[in-house]
């Protein structure tokens, strides 16, 4: 059964995904940093420094939301990023963001669906996406679109929330995905079931071994992950 945002919505996820990111977009960067307590930022630190050892001229980022990773990624020098993303109203924060750091003449932002890009063969050195896979409405699809637009030895890096498994972190985690966080986020964005769709959907993705996978199946030879933080995030390293 897919996970979506709106229990009663008729729409299709990537439309409810769509209105869901729209809804949370003037709250979404203080509730990710706060609700993670600024881990978030760290993660993506390492997934940069991984993604530094590749070939970078040409950076597209999936599922870009406000651009934190584009951002982050500019500081690797590429010619081009570009930030994909579904939500019109997430990328507004994120242009206004780029402008002010002085990062518009290399990060451009373009609202799409990540299942369909209008992206040429082999037209990226690199492909990035912090917590955005596991909202694709078919993820075969969305990851068979990164291999076809991605160049020949090119990387794709995915920073994912993943599942712990040991005690105590997998029951303190558990907790807290299901009981604290939804308050919080809920109280800030006036939107309780976008936080109650984040720990349903991270609970479904098939994160692990499991997601290497699916991206094997979708055509990636050199897959790997490292897991972050007692797992409650993961590194997936795929190459074409």
């Amino acid at each position: 059964m897919q996970v979506t945002p709106y229990k009663d919505s008729e729409q299709q996820k990537k439309r409810q995904v769509e209105q869901m990111f729209d809804n949370i977009a003037p709250k979404y960067d203080f509730l990710n940093h706060f609700l993670s307590l600024g881990i978030d930022k760290l993660w993506r630190k390492k997934a940069i420094r991984i993604l530094s050892d590749y070939k970078l001229d040409y950076l597209l980022d999936v599922a870009t939301g406000t651009g934190d990773f584009a951002v982050a990624a500019a500081k690797l020098n590429p010619k081009q990023i570009i930030g994909f993303d579904i939500s019109e109203q997430m990328l507004q924060v994120g242009r206004t963001k780029v402008k002010r750091l002085g990062l518009d003449q290399t990060i451009e932002f373009l609202k799409g669906d990540s299942e369909a890009m209008p992206f040429s063969n082999e037209q990226f050195d690199a492909i990035t996406v912090a917590f955005g896979v596991r909202n694709f409405e078919n993820l075969e699809r969305g990851l068979a679109e990164f291999y076809r637009v991605l160049k020949p030895d090119g990387v794709v890096i995915i920073l994912e929330f993943s599942k712990p498994r040991y005690f105590p972190m997998k029951q303190f985690y558990l907790f807290y995905f299901f009981k604290i966080l939804p308050f919080i986020g809920g109280l800030v964005s006036k939107d309780s079931s976008a936080y109650s769709y984040l720990p349903e959907s991270v609970m479904a993705f098939p994160d692990d071994q499991k997601f290497l996978s699916v991206l094997q199946k979708t055509g990636f030879s050199k897959t790997s992950q490292k897991r972050l933080t007692f797992g409650i995030a993961t590194i997936y390293i795929a190459q074409k």
